[in-house]
């Protein structure tokens, strides 16, 4: 069994400055964390499984913060008359259309190249990047040894590159 104040008081502080990392909002970050702890405990029944702990706060804490933002996007979304976004629009140095189009377009072509890759590959890399996984935890979770995650891995980046470089010769 879980003693939640331990854990608590052994990982709040890191868990605040891993935070820091996504939002400068300072009671976003406390709002989110003491939502993480209380889920834990709301679920502590069907955490059995989770052998990391410490890894699965983290990686709730990264969900939580971006549910968060998605939240405030869309209220802000429908909340935003014609006047605010050409204010928006008005302000270069705040607003950088291009460079936001530019970002989205990357991150199209690279959804694509990962979608090229075989489930294995799509796997290690979604475990690493996107939820931040540590190679130790990836070894469990995929059942293979360091090694072969990472020869996967270097395999994985290396035909994610080659998509690349071939997407942008044609």
């Amino acid at each position: 069994m879980i003693n939640f104040t331990d854990l608590y008081d052994k990982t709040i502080d890191n868990l605040y400055e891993f935070g820091t990392k996504f939002t400068s909002d300072s009671e976003m970050i406390k709002d989110c964390i003491q939502d993480v702890f209380v889920k834990l405990y709301t679920k502590r029944g069907e955490l059995d499984a989770v052998s990391n702990i410490e890894s699965y706060l983290y990686v709730s804490l990264r969900n939580r913060i971006n549910d968060e933002f998605r939240h405030n996007n869309h209220v802000c979304d429908n909340e935003i008359d014609e006047n605010q976004i050409k204010a928006l629009y008005d302000d270069s140095e705040a607003y950088d259309m291009e460079r936001v189009e530019e970002e989205r377009k990357k991150s199209t072509r690279l959804k694509q190249y990962v979608k090229c890759l075989s489930p294995r590959q799509q796997e290690i890399i979604t475990l690493y990047y996107i939820e931040q996984r540590k190679y130790d935890d990836i070894c469990r979770i995929m059942g293979i040894n360091y090694q072969s995650v990472r020869n996967l891995m270097h395999r994985s980046l290396l035909r994610l590159r080659f998509l690349a470089a071939k997407s942008e010769a044609i």
